[in-house]
């Protein structure tokens, strides 16, 4: 889940458990409001665990290796 979809979740919550003052038989609109919420602010939470996670940087130290390339020749005689 990312920012942009736990900030979408938030905002329809509160607007569920704030601003209105519908029943609808057998659901009760806050309570989905409240849930909404919740799971709004948890992934919120855990996107920004994840992304904080991935920006850290690794640096080496490690030297390049360095290739040394060997030629043969089969079409000259070794040397006796």
């Amino acid at each position: 889940m990312g920012i942009g979809t736990s900030i979408f979740l938030l905002a329809l919550g509160a607007i569920l458990t704030f601003a209105v003052n519908a029943s609808i038989g057998g659901l009760d609109i806050d309570v989905v409001g409240w849930i909404l919420m919740a799971a709004g602010v948890l992934g919120l939470i855990l996107t920004t665990l994840v992304w904080g996670r991935r920006r850290q940087t690794v640096a080496t130290t490690d030297e390049p290796v360095e290739y040394r390339r060997v030629e043969e020749r089969r079409d000259v005689a070794p040397p006796m």
